[in-house]
């Protein structure tokens, strides 16, 4: 037996007994914080669409930017917590920072029906704030679980279980409460769920500050996370640590927005920072031949994790979409929110992770290697798709499906998840050389950045019913040489011009007066009323039930406005005002060019599914073809 395996007697005392009470206090952080993030990305793409109305593919590639520059900031803030603050403070700086970041999105809510262009400003400085502040806290909280055992410590295996159910309490958690109080139907009531997130990462922080004195300690007693004991440490005045954070923060805001509103670089700076990373290596020539081959290994696996992920992360996104729009979600009694969705993997966790690992044991030596449970998770990934592929198969305009569909998706996912997330950096250590460990690592954050990047992207090819082509400020050539005067389409005893004007509640429990109306740009023959869906339309014809159904999903995003089509019906204006005269005109496309990803038409909801159960399907196939040579190539002898 190695001489680092045998336990000394005070560590095989330490073993004998329970987990340190510090172990809790890491588990209470970052519960807390982890409540905080997955509540604000249940309601994140909803906010985005229906109170900041972005279309849908923008919105998504601004949660594939997100949620990619949320995987790349831990590599500077892990850098700075070892060479100048240490795990505690970068911990403390980053959860204050996210905890800003959520009440700066709670402003941005508050404020986006009044003050436009101040919570877009807002919005995007909400968003920086929280990619910086988990730069600095999710490297340094996972590192500190560790240093609370002695090296070799049988109970460290266990200490991970138990902080990594902490995770999943918090993914639980957040999205169900922040769901229940922010996505209610109303716009306005974001701002809740953005609070929510506020508050449970203050008491995260303050959980922290609180107890890591007392119990964040050793086996010896002494305080973990402190300061390096080196020069570099000492030298940095606090004037320039909080000069420091601000450019750092303003930096994430601007690379964001860049991303998003400017230029799309994201993916082709991940793209040439891992062929950088990989030319560096592989012409090294202090590398041997077997240990470039492991490193080979590293880079073939953190490909396919890109198709795992990336597919498993339309969770936030196009998945949300889908629950908000094509999911029967009425229990009669209660509508479920659409964001309480994606507890479902967090839940599943808690409940199979169990199950998985009494099965690896009981398999014994039969137990699948590492590269087939990738392949395996790959797999189920893609039965998940199939699942929900088949649920909206041939299904009619305006027919929601079941959502046992969308319960039966997740759970497919999270067995897919179990088989492949704990491999990961489990296999990237085991095959590292200790010189390249760290610049490896990092080659894993960008492959998972990079699959975020790529679940935005493809994200946006989920397939409209209508599209945003053009936005008008109102003139009188608008309306023919007429205007529109709001009090008197409140009027509904008043004429407007040559439109009849009809006016329709909000919906069936509205009290006030009401101020939802449609008209028909052309000169009306009879009035259609369709009372099922709350709509009255002037028209000269008929509507179908699919037209119904996009008028109304329209017509849902704005509080006062008139709608309006063109004669051909393939256009849809909504016309947006205020109490005294309308200010814009939105032209929305009923017919939008179908989106297309490497020749592959999208034109409904089977073919965006199916195009998941293809990509996770063919790198299933090629991973598990790949299996054998992968797995020898592992335990080459260096």
């Amino acid at each position: 037996m190695d001489q680092s395996e045998i336990l000394k007697p005070e560590q095989l005392d330490a073993a004998q007994k329970g987990h340190p009470k510090g172990l809790y206090v890491l588990f209470a952080t970052e519960m807390w914080e982890r409540f905080n993030y997955y509540g604000m990305r249940a309601v994140l793409v909803l906010f985005m669409t229906k109170a900041l109305l972005f279309d849908k593919a923008f919105a998504s590639n601004l949660y594939g930017s997100y949620t990619g520059l949320v995987y790349l900031t831990p590599l500077i803030g892990g850098f700075i917590a070892d060479k100048y603050w240490g795990n505690r403070r970068s911990i403390v700086t980053g959860g204050i920072l996210m905890a800003l970041g959520e009440l700066i999105m709670f402003g941005c809510a508050s404020l986006y029906h009044t003050m436009p262009d101040i919570s877009t400003f807002l919005f995007f400085t909400g968003l920086g704030f929280m990619i910086s502040g988990n730069g600095f806290f999710k490297p340094n909280i996972s590192s500190m679980v560790g240093q609370l055992y002695p090296k070799n410590d049988r109970r460290i295996d266990a200490a991970y279980t138990i902080f990594y159910m902490g995770i999943n309490v918090g993914g639980a958690l957040g999205p169900f409460i922040c769901g229940f109080f922010g996505d209610t139907g109303n716009p306005a009531d974001f701002k809740w769920a953005f609070l929510a997130g506020a508050i449970a990462m203050a008491i995260g922080v303050i959980v922290f500050i609180k107890f890591r004195d007392k119990y964040v300690r050793d086996q010896n007693g002494d305080l973990l996370g402190l300061t390096p004991a080196n020069p570099d440490s000492k030298k940095v005045s606090p004037v320039l640590v909080y000069l420091g954070l601000f450019a750092f923060s303003a930096l994430c805001v601007g690379m964001l927005y860049i991303d998003a509103k400017i230029v799309s670089y994201l993916s082709y700076l991940l793209m040439i920072a891992v062929i950088g990373i990989a030319v560096m290596i592989f012409t090294d020539k202090t590398l041997t031949k077997i240990e470039k081959k492991k490193i080979s290994v590293i880079f073939i696996v953190a490909f396919f994790v890109l198709f795992f992920w990336s597919a498993f992360e339309q969770a936030g996104a196009s998945l949300t979409f889908f629950a908000e729009e094509q999911t029967q979600r009425n229990l009669g009694f209660f509508t479920v929110p659409s964001s309480w969705f994606q507890s479902l993997n967090s839940i599943f966790v808690v409940a199979f992770a169990p199950i998985f690992a009494w099965l690896w044991i009981k398999l014994g030596k039969r137990e699948p290697s590492a590269p087939t449970k990738m392949a395996l998770g790959l797999l189920l990934l893609a039965l998940g798709y199939l699942v929900i592929a088949t649920g909206v198969k041939d299904v009619g305009a305006g027919i929601k499906v079941s959502m046992i569909y969308l319960i039966g998706m997740y759970a497919f996912h999270t067995w897919g998840e179990l088989c492949l997330s704990p491999i990961g950096l489990s296999l990237v250590n085991k095959l590292s050389p200790l010189k390249l460990s760290s610049l490896l690592m990092a080659v894993w954050f960008l492959a998972n950045a990079g699959a975020n990047v790529l679940a935005g992207k493809l994200s946006s090819k989920y397939p409209e019913e209508e599209a945003k082509v053009a936005e008008y400020k109102v003139s009188p050539l608008v309306f023919t040489g007429s205007t529109i005067n709001w009090k008197e389409v409140s009027n509904s005893k008043k004429n407007i011009q040559q439109w009849e004007l009809s006016l329709v509640k909000k919906n069936a429990h509205s009290i006030s007066p009401d101020s939802l109306v449609a008209l028909s740009i052309n000169a009306a023959q009879q009035a259609i009323t369709i009372d099922t869906n709350k709509i009255n339309r002037i028209s000269p014809k008929k509507l179908s039930a699919e037209e119904v159904k996009k008028l109304q999903v329209a017509g849902e995003t704005e509080g006062k406005f008139v709608l309006g089509t063109n004669a051909a019906q393939s256009e849809i204006y909504i016309i947006k005002g205020s109490d005294q005269n309308a200010s814009v005109v939105e032209v929305y496309n009923l017919n939008p060019e179908k989106p297309t990803f490497m020749g592959y038409t999208i034109k409904n909801l089977y073919d965006f599914f199916m195009l998941f159960v293809v990509m996770a399907g063919i790198a299933s196939l090629l991973l598990f073809f790949l299996t054998k040579w992968l797995q020898k190539t592992m335990n080459a002898k260096v």
